[in-house]
């Protein structure tokens, strides 16, 4: 992967704005050492009508083979775009990944929470344990789309079972904050989230124009774009994260064509 310094153009917000990669910024650079390594790619909408989405999904799955040493990857939400009968279809294509794989349930995802489990073989609110991390995915919506708060009581449970873990890092589809164009407003659930230490960082989809970083009570709240869907950024995209053997731990974003990084932060 060619890692040299770049100065990258980027949307955030609809906003252009010059920015300057995590690598120069703060003189950061990669952990030395990588204990744990994951991605997350959201709004694959498969099944879309008049959109190329068995050509997306297969250039994805290319890239991540790409990627070395990858300990799992979370499919952050849409996985379909609103026709039930598609999600076993996708989980088809998941499941030529040669990694594990989770997921979350979005807006576009307009399957029961019974469906989803039998289907995806995980329940819509999901935790789980790789090496010293714990990973958090939870549901946003319902079988109408509608757009909504995460499972505060659910989250505290996991948070609480996961409070001697190094970090844990939470996923939900839909922004949990009115920030951007598609999120949601919910203080309580941000505050909750925001009032453990070891939660390093939350990672969002829905904003498929949104692919930087957002900062609240000085935690990172991060997106991914889209590597799917008819809108949004001109260049599909995946986030990864990387956790060193010293504690340090990044996230950049890269592009789903020839794994451009575009931008990244230390979280």
């Amino acid at each position: 992967m060619n890692r040299r310094p770049f100065l990258q153009k980027i949307s955030l917000l609809g906003t252009s704005i010059m920015t300057m990669p995590f690598m120069l910024y703060g003189k950061m650079d990669f952990p030395k050492a990588t204990r744990l390594k994951f991605i997350t790619a959201s709004d694959g909408h498969w099944g879309q009508p008049d959109t190329d989405f068995e050509t997306s999904h297969s250039n994805l799955i290319e890239a991540i083979h790409r990627e070395k040493d990858v300990d799992f990857v979370v499919f952050n939400g849409d996985l379909i775009h609103d026709d039930p009968a598609l999600l076993p279809e996708v989980k088809e294509v998941y499941n030529r990944l040669q990694v594990p794989y989770y997921v979350t349930r979005g807006n576009h995802d307009r399957v029961s929470e019974g469906d989803f489990e039998r289907i995806m073989g995980q329940t819509t609110n999901f935790s789980f344990k790789s090496k010293d991390s714990g990973i958090l995915l939870l549901d946003c919506s319902n079988e109408k789309g509608e757009y909504l708060c995460a499972d505060q009581s659910f989250a505290k449970f996991i948070l609480d079972e996961y409070a001697s873990l190094s970090q844990v890092f939470v996923f939900v589809h839909i922004s949990q904050n009115d920030w951007t164009r598609h999120g949601v407003p919910c203080t309580d659930f941000l505050n909750l989230i925001t009032s453990y230490p070891n939660v390093r960082a939350t990672f969002h989809g829905h904003d498929h124009d949104v692919d930087g970083q957002m900062i609240y009570r000085k935690k990172p709240f991060l997106w991914s774009g889209h590597f799917g869907g008819s809108w949004g950024n001109p260049f599909p995209s995946y986030r990864v994260c990387e956790v060193g053997e010293d504690g340090k731990v990044i996230s950049y974003l890269k592009t789903v064509k020839d794994g451009t990084i575009l931008n990244g932060h230390t979280l």
